[in-house]
């Protein structure tokens, strides 16, 4: 008997490794072997493939049957090897063609009754088949517009086994069946609004139009009900939408949570919001036996808000420092080493003290002075330095809601305009580089002879320095604030003008 052969791919974190499925036929008692690795629901495959198998018109072999996936030292986790291994065990038996099983990549699992049930994380895993060479994938019906959003590879729906075998050569009669369906879709959020409700606070309207034009962090610190939250909100409708690699990457982020994907790419820059109450592996992803991505890295792309931040645990913050800094979340575990992507934008609110009411005109904080001093030094220093633009958030005012209608605010639409025109003017500038903007560019590269600064531009950066007001990091993200405003105002260079107000916009808010 020859060895059934065909593909299938294994997924750890987003990227994906193809897997050969081996399948043999030996003379001792019958039964079945499944080596490679798998996990628990993996070793359950021999129950859903023999019933399968079974029930689609087919016979299972009355031999020894082992099945090997290869390489043998990567973990395999999950039911999606299904549809594989029964394609490699038909392919021994000599009831599908040797030939045509291993050419092409299997996706699926298997119903008792050899339907093919819809899975997660099929765009990440037909993405890895079609950058290893795979000319063909075969994927659950229900799946196969998600699959055809990669271009350059073949996709091939079945709603069975049955229909797979058909179509890789097997003698049999089409039998229609009743498709498996994915979960309803669930009814779209209500839009977050338009950045001209925001009433006052143009200071801080001006900062997230800062922020969005350069990719900068941010962090608004006021008393509850100043319009943090309406503002964090508001920022992914100026950011400019998703362009072919970050549409596909956040697309896959979708698909490997076992989010609704539809037939079209994710353009939408993402906004997560995770409650305060969220562990560190909620934040940046984890998992024992499936490494599932968290809130840092559905947000890859787009905006993670943390609203009371100093209410979140200290481990779950200190696990966004290196994402920050690197762009990429690492969980590596002692069977594997999953990666995220994690270049979002951090978005923090906070409140000046426990009851909030630190700071304000009437000055009506009832908190000890060293309780008010120790709840925003639950922000870390080294988290705070990583944080681009700090600004204070007041109330609104009675006058100036009775002036709302008689003076001129900033729509998103004028907004995402000028933030679309800063963006396009920085990858001018960035043309040829890994990066997309300012906020990505190291503070070596800006200091270069090519992008530095007078002395008399830089004087005030360099006596904050001198004085302690902030670090080398600081610095260097002052300058990339600087560029950003420059960007904004449609200068070449920045000026004093614009470091002076990324100063002003660095400044501490603690």
């Amino acid at each position: 008997m020859p060895v059934g052969r065909a593909r299938s791919v294994a997924l750890v974190g987003l990227s994906g490794a193809l897997v050969d499925v081996e399948a043999e036929l030996s003379n001792q008692s019958p039964g079945f072997k499944l080596i490679g690795l798998p996990d628990s629901a993996l070793r359950e495959a021999e129950q859903r493939v023999r019933a399968a198998i079974g029930n689609s018109g087919l016979e299972w072999p009355k031999r020894k049957l082992t099945v090997n996936l290869s390489p043998a030292d990567l973990p395999k986790q999950g039911s999606a090897f299904d549809l594989a291994i029964a394609v490699a065990t038909l392919a021994t038996a000599g009831q599908v063609p040797v030939g045509s099983a291993g050419r092409a990549a299997h996706l699926g699992e298997l119903a008792l009754d050899g339907r093919l049930r819809p899975m997660r994380g099929v765009l990440p895993a037909v993405l890895a088949a079609a950058r290893a060479g795979v000319p063909t994938v075969l994927v659950p019906s229900a799946n196969r517009a998600e699959a055809e959003l990669v271009p350059g590879i073949r996709v091939v729906g079945v709603a069975s086994l049955r229909d797979a075998a058909i179509w890789h050569g097997a003698e049999l009669e089409p039998q229609p069946v009743d498709e498996l369906q994915p979960p309803p879709v669930p009814p779209p959020a209500s839009p977050a609004g338009d950045l001209s409700d925001v009433v006052g606070n143009d200071e801080a309207v001006e900062a997230l139009v800062v922020a969005a034009a350069g990719g900068h962090h941010l962090l608004m610190v006021g008393p509850p009900g100043a319009g943090k939250t309406m503002l964090a909100a508001r920022l992914p409708g100026i950011l400019p939408p998703l362009d072919g690699e970050a549409a596909l990457e956040a697309t896959s982020l979708r698909s490997l949570c076992g989010l609704p994907i539809g037939g079209a790419l994710v353009t939408e820059p993402p906004f997560e919001n995770p409650h305060h109450t969220a562990t560190a592996a909620a934040m940046v992803g984890g998992g024992s036996a499936v490494i599932r991505p968290g809130a840092a890295a559905r947000a890859s792309s787009g905006v993670l808000f943390l609203d009371e931040a100093p209410e979140f645990s200290s481990a779950a913050l200190e696990t966004l420092r290196q994402p920050l800094e690197s762009g990429e979340i690492t969980i590596a575990r002692a069977s594997a080493v999953a990666r995220f992507p994690g270049r979002f934008q951090l978005v923090l609110a906070a409140n000046p003290c426990p009851c909030g009411e630190w700071g304000g005109p009437e000055n009506r904080c009832t908190c000890p002075v060293a309780v008010r001093m120790r709840y925003l030094k639950r922000l870390s220093g080294p988290l705070l330095d990583r944080i681009d633009i700090r600004i204070r958030v007041a109330r609104v005012t009675a006058a100036q809601l009775r002036l709302r209608d008689e003076q001129p605010r900033l729509d998103s639409a004028t907004a995402r305009a000028r933030v679309a025109a800063a963006r396009d003017r920085a990858a001018s500038r960035l043309g040829g580089t890994a990066w997309r903007a300012n906020a990505e560019v190291p503070g070596p590269v800006l200091r270069s002879p090519a992008l530095a600064l007078g002395r008399s531009v830089l004087a005030p950066v360099d006596r904050a320095l001198e004085r302690g007001l902030i670090t080398m990091r600081g610095y260097d993200r002052v300058l990339r604030i600087a560029w950003t405003l420059a960007d904004l105002d449609a200068v070449d260079h920045p000026g004093s003008e614009q470091v002076g107000r990324a100063l002003l916009l660095r400044r501490s808010v603690t």
